[in-house]
């Protein structure tokens, strides 16, 4: 509880008159609960109140806060402070492990926290993933749904030294190039027809390369599973002249990754590269930055039912989003390897003593 002050201690409260519970109690309680399975503030004023004795013994509280207050106040908490204390509890969590290796940004859709008659353009949440600890490093909503305007927001908030960054195709331009550079990270981004002199650019190299023998490091991985044989190739090329032609900061080489299912057509991928990576490591690269949709996407919705979440109104999406991602991210820091994420949240809510243990992995 002490570090979990330390973090959240400078997060404003935002009801004009202090009420009857500390805004402090009030976001460890909903941390707690969302560890314990709780998806909307309903439920966590169900556990508020079933824990009231767990409660009383940790915060000195005499009675449980309701729905309203809970609802109340993520609706009003400004989401930018609640994102600062976020990320100093996850380098809590993290700070005897750098972050190294590839930070995947990804946005996702809070598919069902629309306001009235915008069903068709729901709140966008962007996060920042470490695929090696697979943890949230980093969240914003996209202002107006602007993805890249998010995603640069938090490659701002970063320290990327010793990273690599990867992203989808709408992310490959100028301004995310000179942005993890001048946050000391490195590249390796996916490039469409999008941004097409690049693209062609990129296509031209792999192909004189491909016409010299010897000249193309080459790599091949295959894989078995989901009833399929998966086999990746991987060609990468040094692009010694595109850096400056585009202005494209910090680019070296190209990759050409293709992909063959055996049930299709083999696909091919291009991705530009600010280091001259072996294919080996382009194909590990690009294949860590799935796990931001299998481990992170697929738990949100899977396990924390974020995709069902209808709190609508005022700053609670976000609020709530990030919460989810906190709570994630204290399951997974867990040193029970052994349990799922699903039995992990059960086990807390059944075990007082295995929820505070995930609270108590804060260092």
């Amino acid at each position: 509880m002490e570090r979990f002050m330390e973090c959240f201690c400078d997060v404003a409260d935002p009801r004009k008159h202090a009420g009857r519970y500390a805004l402090i109690d009030i976001l460890f309680i909903a941390l707690l609960a969302t560890l314990s399975g709780a998806t909307s503030c309903c439920d966590m004023a169900v556990f508020a109140q079933e824990k009231s004795a767990l409660l009383g013994e940790l915060l000195g509280l005499d009675s449980s806060p309701s729905h309203d207050t809970f609802s109340r106040i993520f609706r009003l908490l400004d989401p930018k402070s609640f994102e600062k204390a976020f990320r100093r509890f996850t380098k809590a969590f993290a700070e005897a492990v750098a972050i190294e290796g590839v930070v995947a940004l990804d946005g996702k859709s809070l598919r069902r926290a629309y306001e009235k008659g915008k069903s068709h353009m729901p709140p966008l949440m962007v996060t920042a993933w470490s695929t090696k600890t697979r943890l949230a490093l980093a969240n914003a909503q996209a202002p107006n749904n602007n993805e890249v305007a998010a995603v640069l927001e938090l490659i701002g908030l970063l320290q990327l030294e010793g990273c690599i960054v990867t992203t989808d195709s709408l992310h490959c331009h100028r301004k995310m190039a000179q942005a993890v550079v001048t946050q000391q990270g490195d590249y390796v981004l996916a490039v469409k027809d999008n941004q097409p002199g690049l693209l062609a650019d990129a296509k031209t190299a792999i192909a004189a390369a491909q016409t010299k023998k010897g000249k193309a490091k080459k790599a091949r991985t295959r894989e078995k599973g989901h009833g399929r044989i998966d086999t990746r190739k991987a060609i990468v090329v040094a692009v010694p002249d595109m850096a400056e032609k585009h202005n494209f900061q910090g680019l070296k080489a190209v990759a050409l990754i293709t992909s063959d299912r055996g049930d299709a057509k083999p696909f091919d991928r291009y991705f530009l590269m600010s280091q001259h990576y072996t294919p080996q490591k382009a194909l590990e690269v690009t294949r860590a930055h799935w796990g931001i949709e299998n481990h992170l996407h697929w738990r949100l919705d899977v396990v924390f039912d974020e995709d069902q979440n209808r709190s609508r109104k005022d700053n609670a999406p976000a609020n709530l989003a990030i919460l989810k991602r906190m709570a994630l991210n204290a399951a997974q820091s867990h040193p029970d390897k052994k349990t799922s994420m699903r039995a992990k949240l059960k086990r807390a809510a059944w075990n007082d003593d295995y929820l505070l243990q995930m609270i108590a992995n804060v260092r």
